[in-house]
């Protein structure tokens, strides 16, 4: 997967070029990432990348040309390293909102254009020449797109094979699908008791149904308590089950026992036993013929007679 960037600001992608799992990944070759500042693109002595806005108003707008050029070169790098045309993207509040999905998306593909935008903000025109995507962490403001794009980027890279240690970890976090989309359980370490707080007693069991049984209780009540909206989604799409759905109904107390279908009693049989012996075979004496009768002779005469 190849990353670009197109920045003011190149250094600040170092903290994921450089450092932990992504970095050891952009060292192993697993992705790549290319930086492109516009001000590489300006024909003029100062470098000039942005003015004051038509219409008056506070705060300077970044100029179309540079931003458009520096997309081109990465477009032909690209391309001349045989990958296909990128989608870009403008980090912006009125963009989509950038989750577990969009993350997954972009780790399958073979890579994206970043747009980290400055001051008031972009040259509606660059956007309608260039822009395919816009994308937004949340609602709030930030002074540039730079750490915007350094979330995206980092959330997407550690989904790529092989990026961490366990491949499974990707697939315990919040948001995944092998947890219904919920938010992960607590997670606890050595030593077993803290400041007089003790591990809970199901992840010292041993026993793997109860500690999964515990895990997935706790993300329904986290999930419950800190976003709703999840386990709509989750129900919606029927990934919550009956004893889900029990636990969240003891949760808001409003679990009825009465309400459980009562548990069918199975019917007796009117069909007689069968032995459950396999049966016997027949004994070599029934098996033998019966030989036949030889008539008796007659009795000789007595010779002294």
């Amino acid at each position: 997967m190849r990353i670009d960037v197109v920045t003011l600001f190149p250094d600040m992608f170092g903290v994921v070029r450089d450092l932990g799992v992504t970095g050891r990944a952009h060292a192993q070759g697993r992705w790549a990432l290319h930086a492109w500042n516009p001000r590489d693109f300006t024909h003029d002595v100062h470098r000039t990348v942005d003015d004051r806005p038509y219409g008056g108003g506070p705060g300077m707008v970044m100029m179309a040309a540079p931003l458009e050029a520096a997309v081109n070169a990465a477009q032909e790098a690209r391309a001349a390293q045989g990958l296909g045309r990128a989608p870009v993207a403008l980090l912006a509040p009125v963009g989509r909102r950038y989750d577990q999905t969009g993350a997954e998306t972009l780790a399958a593909s073979d890579g994206i254009i970043l747009i980290c935008g400055r001051y008031e903000g972009v040259d509606q025109r660059f956007i309608e020449r260039c822009v395919t995507h816009e994308i937004s962490l949340g609602d709030f403001v930030l002074s540039g797109g730079e750490i915007a794009a350094l979330a995206v980027i980092d959330a997407a890279v550690r989904l790529l094979p092989g990026v961490l240690n366990d491949g499974d970890s990707a697939l315990q976090d919040s948001f995944n699908d092998t947890l219904s989309g919920l938010l992960d359980s607590p997670h606890y370490t050595r030593p077993e008791v803290y400041e007089g707080q003790a591990v809970p007693a199901p992840l010292l069991s041993g026993h793997h149904a109860n500690i999964t049984r515990w895990r997935r209780e706790r993300s329904l009540e986290l999930t419950a308590t800190r976003r709703p909206e999840l386990l709509e989604s989750a129900r919606a799409k029927g990934w919550l089950n009956k004893a889900d759905e029990r636990y969240l109904a003891e949760l808001a107390g409003t679990y009825d026992p009465a309400s459980e279908p009562p548990k069918r009693r199975r019917k007796a049989s009117n069909k007689p036993a069968q032995s459950t012996q396999a049966p016997q075979a027949p004994s070599a004496e029934a098996t033998l013929p019966t030989p036949p009768q030889l008539p008796v002779p007659p009795a000789k005469p007595d010779a002294s007679s």
